[in-house]
């Protein structure tokens, strides 16, 4: 008589688990004529089987399963200027009002016609309905089209720092996301653990750390995630 052997977790294959589980169907049809003790001991390796059997097909279930992807929270952007910062202002059909400026460090420019302006505090689209407002008010234009594009952040920085090549503080631009500024700080190095960047940000006074896992943004399996000016970015070395 062939006796059912019994099978440990740690060397289950699916293959060993049939042929075993075809073994233990066998075994209690031929055994009528053994004694009762041997077939009650049979069919309870036949039990065994059975369960055994069960839990590698759950557990291979289970690990088919993808992790929920954790999103970072959504916080609005701060883009208001300050000293430093450079823009470029467009004026339709009026290329005499057209420039680019850079703020003074007591927050104006020296626009034409209007003179000095207070710039600081505002984001682009407030600069832009500021000057155009002030075009209507001193009758230069009816119905002024301004737009203003930043070219610089001097005022804001964000800062890139642990196992990259090369660690600093890089200027602040505007819809600017977590693999530009690692870019920027020349890419990790050998021993970098992309999967586990962090961002620090200060958020009404608190800071909360934001996961990223620029390993998998870059190949385009995990969303990008957008800066704010004053993000602290860490990169961690991996643990071998």
């Amino acid at each position: 008589m062939q006796e059912c052997m019994e099978i440990y977790p740690s060397n289950i294959t699916n293959s060993r688990v049939s042929s075993e589980l075809e073994q233990c169907t066998n075994t209690p049809a031929e055994m009528s004529n053994y004694p009762v003790k041997k077939i009650v001991l049979s069919a309870l390796q036949f039990l065994r089987c059975c369960a055994i059997f069960f839990l590698v097909i759950s557990e291979s279930m289970c690990s088919g399963w993808s992790r929920p992807v954790i999103t970072p929270p959504v916080i609005k952007q701060d883009t208001t200027l300050g000293p430093g910062d450079i823009f470029d202002v467009r004026v339709f059909n009026e290329e005499s009002l057209s420039n680019t400026y850079q703020i003074a460090p007591d927050g104006t420019i020296d626009y034409p016609l209007i003179g000095r302006v207070t710039v600081a505090g505002l984001n682009s689209q407030e600069i832009s309905e500021l000057i155009a407002k002030k075009l209507v008010e001193g009758k230069y234009l009816k119905n002024p089209q301004v737009s203003v594009l930043v070219k610089e952040y001097k005022s804001k920085k964000v800062h890139v720092l642990g196992q990259v090549k090369n660690p600093g503080t890089f200027p602040f631009q505007d819809n600017m996301n977590v693999v530009q500024a690692i870019t920027m700080a020349g890419g990790f190095t050998p021993i970098a653990n992309e999967n586990k960047t962090t961002i620090t940000r200060k958020v009404e006074g608190k800071e909360i750390i934001i996961r990223a896992e620029v390993g998998k943004i870059s190949k385009g399996e995990a969303p990008n995630i957008f800066l704010q000016a004053g993000d602290i970015i860490y990169v961690p070395e991996r643990v071998f």
